[in-house]
Parts: C-alpha cells; structure tokens; sequence
C-alpha cells in the first residue's frame, strides 16, 4: 500500500521583487513570481512564502526555500 499523505513537490522559481502587483506565470518548467516586496531584510523572501502557501493551498511552515535564498533564481520545497 502507498501511503499520499505527506506529497513533497520541488519547484523552480524565478522571483521578481519590486513589482507593481503580485502575479504568478507558469513558464515551462518555472514559476515567474512577481511580488511587491522589495528584496530588502528578507521581506520578500516571507512574502513568497506567503504567496505560494496560498497558491498551493499549504501551510506557510510547509513552504520552504531549499536553495537560492539571496538570489532571484529559487528552489522552494512545498510539503502537503
């Protein structure tokens, strides 16, 4: 038996900070992420998170940024 309970995705994700609206693409393989957060003392580094927890219907604690922290280019690990 498959035990679904806890499904880990890995998702690429391009961020854009300093946007005039949040909005989130599917681009190939890679979300682009505009946010209205600016890059500044990790601010939109917790928007993201905030943004895809919605977007995915998860947990902010479940939503996490595997790799790329200080950069635009991102991994982000969604556990649900």
């Amino acid at each position: 038996m498959i035990n679904f309970s806890n499904l880990i995705m890995k998702i690429n994700v391009r961020v854009i900070p300093n946007s005039k609206r949040d909005i989130i693409v599917k681009e190939n393989e890679k979300l682009k992420i505009h946010l209205k957060a600016k890059a500044v003392n990790n601010e939109a580094n917790k928007y993201l998170i905030e943004i895809l927890s919605e977007y995915f219907n998860a947990k902010k604690n479940n939503v996490k940024i595997v790799k790329g922290l200080k950069s635009r280019e991102k991994i982000i690990e969604i556990i649900q």
